[in-house]
């Protein structure tokens, strides 16, 4: 095994595809990291301020692990629908993020739906790629959402892409609280 491959070092993992369980997978990943005494930051980009589950499991460890919403819920885009509101929220929170990742306070940092984000024009990929290529060498980061931009597929150390087989929804079974939400 070379040098490279046998480095203990910060991972930049990719959950992308038109498949469920990207955010899910995410967050299996980030309670696995806090159990092992890792802070842990989720920064969910387009998740509005309804309520989650997740958000009182991950309360029970403290300032540890924080999730924070940082959108108005679903947003509609192309052209003149892009609400310039959603824009600037997104800008915002590219700026919390970027700072969060680069300062070090972190040991996970993961950007939910940033790929949804970039896919929809509303942030360019190259800020995030460089901001990926600094940051300090033990921080770990996850992306979410469908269609990860190739610039950053090409920079991440782990690409895992889901697919839909079946789901539930064709069936007309809607979301069901614990399991979607």
């Amino acid at each position: 095994m070379n040098d490279e491959a046998s480095s203990k070092r910060g991972l930049i993992l990719i959950n992308t595809g038109p498949g469920k369980g990207k955010t899910t997978a995410a967050l299996g990943t980030a309670l696995r990291a806090a159990g092992n005494g890792m802070r842990v930051l989720v920064l969910q980009f387009l998740k509005g301020s309804w309520h989650h589950g997740e958000q009182d499991s991950i309360a029970t460890f403290g300032e540890d692990f924080q999730i924070k919403q940082l959108g108005r819920g679903f947003v509609k885009v192309g052209g003149a629908e892009t609400d310039p509101e959603d824009i600037r929220m997104v800008e915002e929170g590219w700026a919390q993020a970027r700072e969060a990742i680069l300062s070090g306070d972190w040991d996970l940092v993961v950007l939910d739906e940033i790929n949804y984000v970039i896919s929809y024009g509303m942030l360019a990929p190259e800020p995030v790629v460089e901001t990926l290529l600094q940051r300090p060498e033990m921080v770990h980061v996850i992306l979410t959402g469908r269609n990860a931009h190739k610039s950053l597929v090409e920079i991440a150390d782990t690409v895992t892409e889901m697919r839909e087989v079946k789901h539930a929804y064709q069936k007309g079974i809607l979301a069901q609280r614990g399991i979607e939400f």
